[in-house]
This record gives structure tokens, C-alpha cells and sequence, in this order.
């Protein structure tokens, strides 16, 4: 990579006057930040190399001094030249510049247990159930660890051996030269693929992998409340770890099976009931769906059209407090489209014996109509 014109300072995020300490610390945090491992934002890759060039630069009194008086030009002129090199993983940074693991600690020898994988998985459920809550039996096909082997993946009566490719380690060491020096890149052992051990006899059952896929029965509990598309998280019951490491989990996406002529709007349920002109000027009574089964809902005499008879406490529970929504029932009514001559007669002389009494209203208005959405 061809010398930044970039302030290093800048770079690291640090004062000219910070110490090595300071620009250590910094270092690391944007390591953490930038690497390919971590971070997926556009130009990463290219701002942690620049990082790297400023570290190697600040991290050596002799060059820091020359930068401070000479910048960039001073140090082409005594030769420097930044780190050109694969970097791998974001362990193998901290190893190459620091001597240490991500952690800050030294590298600990010999394989480690390792976290089983996580499992997905689906189920449907009515609106009911989503009302009420329900307890489900679930099947799910995971890894669990080998009964005739107990994991070890050798055949019962055997062991693994010691890898002779990394000396049981697990990982390998590859050695780069670089204007610094020699460069120690640490890797995973190709022979034994970072276990540590190698398995000349297999276990019949599992072929060696110490472990083998099972269907389980999980007992699934849904909160009632619970909505479309939502995940429950089961915790250690996905694919069984390596080397004794603890089991992943199953994440289980829930799908909430709409009911015909309800919606849902959040905790509150909305369904429509179309009525005549004639029973709405008189009242009525109309039967709309819910989760629970029908429901009779009286409409008073005089209801207009987009009226919204609210009926509390008739949703769905709140996932969090577990108080109910609203059943919302919205009206529409049906105006006669064909009509006899004697028929239009007839309305007319009605509408002429009404007059504007018979549609004026105490709570006429946008206040009346508001009280009447939550009547």
C-alpha cells in the first residue's frame, strides 16, 4: 500500500503529544472496529490499512520522530515502506502487533470447546392462539453429541492421536517477511482442521464427527399477544457443541395465520359490518368475527356511515403488560341503488315529513362523531 497522505495523528484519533500507551489503546479500538472480520461498511478495508501504516509509524520512537519533523517525505527518504501484507483474521493482527490474542491475554495452547451452531425453525398458529397463548410440540432436526463414542468421534475402544501437523495445538504458524521483519501469521491446522487430534478409527455411527443428527421433540411456549413474523429464542437447544462446548439455540419465527375478516391493527382488532340505510336510522344488531368466536354488536339508531363502535378490551393482550386492545367495528351502510317510481315516491314524501329535525343530533359534529368512535 502506497504511503497516505493522511495525518497519522488524525488517523489513530489521537493528539501529536499522546503517548505510546495512548496510541496503543487507540490502535487497538479501531482495529476492532475496522478489520474485514468486524465491520461490513464501504472503504473499511482501506481505512484499517491506513490505521495499520499510522501504527507502524507512531509505535517506533525512531520513526515517529522522523515523521513529527520530516512527515511523509522524511520517511521515504530513510526508506520506509508500509506493511504489505494479508493480514488474516482480526487475531492474527493483534498477535502480529501486539504478541497477544484479541483478548490482551497470550494464546492459549491447544484446542478449545466451541459453541454449537444456532437452529431456525417455523411455526403457524391460529389468531386464537396468538389471543390466548398455547404450548406447542415442535420437531427439530439438530446435532446432538454421539452416544457410542460420547464425542469423541473414535470408535468405542479407541482415541484420537495428537495431530503431528501442529503438535496437538490446533493451529499453525506461517512466517512472512516484511520491511519489519519477520511476520508470525497464525492459522488453523489443515491436518486436523483445528481440532488438535486426529481420528484413525471412526466411530460407525457418527463417521468420526462425534456427533449425529437427531429429531427432538421441543416444547414451544407462545405468550399470548404475540404477532406475526416474531422470533422465540430457545435457549441451548440448538446443534451441540464441539469438544464439549455448550449447545446453540433455536430461534423459532412464529406466523399468525390471518382470520378471515379481522385485521390486526398493533393490540387492537378491526372488522367491518355493513347495515341498511334503514337499519341504520333505527338500529340494529350485527354479528362480526372474532378470535373468540361471533359476536352480537348493537348499533344505535342514527349511526352514520364510517362510524367506529369501540369495544373495550375485546383485542389482543399486550405482549408486555398483558391488557387487551380494542375491537374496533367500523360501519358501512348500504344505500338502495334501484328503486320503482313508487318507491322514490315514497322516500321523497318521507323525506319531506322528516325535515331537518330528524337529522339533527346533540352531539352533531366532529365532537359527536370522536365520542361516537369511542362510545
Amino acid at each position: 500500500m502506497a504511503a497516505t497522505r493522511d495525518d497519522y495523528y488524525a488517523l489513530l484519533e489521537v493528539s501529536r503529544d499522546a503517548s505510546h500507551a495512548e496510541i496503543k489503546r487507540s490502535f487497538r479500538r479501531l482495529a476492532r472496529e475496522l478489520h474485514p472480520d468486524v465491520s461490513g461498511e464501504p472503504g473499511a478495508e482501506q481505512r484499517f490499512r491506513a490505521v495499520a501504516e499510522a501504527y507502524e509509524v507512531l509505535s517506533d520512537p525512531d520513526r515517529r520522530a522522523t515523521y513529527d519533523r520530516f512527515g511523509h517525505a522524511g520517511l521515504r527518504n530513510r526508506g520506509f515502506s508500509p506493511m504489505d501484507a494479508d493480514f488474516g483474521s482480526l487475531a492474527d493482527v493483534f498477535a502480529a502487533f501486539f504478541g497477544e490474542t484479541l483478548f490482551g491475554a497470550g494464546a492459549p495452547a491447544g484446542p478449545r470447546p466451541t459453541r454449537g451452531p444456532d437452529v431456525g425453525a417455523h411455526v403457524e398458529i391460529e389468531l386464537a392462539q396468538a389471543l390466548t397463548g398455547a404450548t406447542l410440540e415442535l420437531g427439530v432436526r439438530v446435532a446432538r453429541t454421539c452416544s457410542a463414542c460420547a464425542g469423541t468421534g473414535a470408535a468405542p475402544g479407541t482415541s484420537p492421536v495428537t495431530c503431528h501437523g501442529c503438535n496437538g495445538a490446533g493451529r499453525v504458524q506461517q512466517v512472512t517477511r516484511t520491511v519489519l521483519g519477520q511476520m508470525v501469521r497464525t492459522g488453523t491446522c489443515p491436518r486436523c482442521d483445528g481440532v488438535g487430534t486426529i481420528v484413525e478409527t471412526p466411530c460407525e455411527r457418527c463417521e468420526g464427527d462425534g456427533r449425529t443428527l437427531e429429531d427432538t421433540p421441543l416444547d414451544l411456549e407462545i405468550p399470548a399477544g404475540i404477532h406475526d413474523g416474531q422470533r422465540i429464542r430457545v435457549r441451548g437447544a440448538g446443534h451441540a457443541g464441539a469438544l464439549g462446548g455448550p449447545s446453540g439455540d433455536v430461534y423459532v419465527t412464529v406466523r399468525v395465520l390471518p382470520l378471515e375478516g379481522v385485521d390486526r391493527d398493533g393490540d387492537d382488532l378491526r372488522v367491518r359490518a355493513t347495515v341498511t340505510m334503514t337499519e341504520a336510522a333505527i338500529g340494529t344488531t350485527v354479528t362480526v368475527p372474532t378470535p373468540e368466536g361471533p359476536l352480537e354488536v348493537e348499533l344505535a339508531p342514527g349511526t352514520q356511515p364510517g362510524t367506529v363502535h369501540a369495544i373495550r378490551g375485546r383485542g389482543m393482550p399486550s405482549l408486555e403488560s398483558g391488557r387487551r386492545g380494542d375491537l374496533l367495528v367500523g360501519v358501512d351502510v348500504r344505500v338502495p341503488t334501484r328503486l320503482t317510481g313508487e318507491q322514490r315516491a315514497d322516500l321523497l314524501r318521507l323525506e319531506s315529513e322528516l325535515g331537518t329535525e330528524a337529522y339533527r343530533d346533540d352531539d352533531d359534529g366532529f365532537i359527536g362523531r370522536l365520542k361516537s368512535a369511542f362510545r
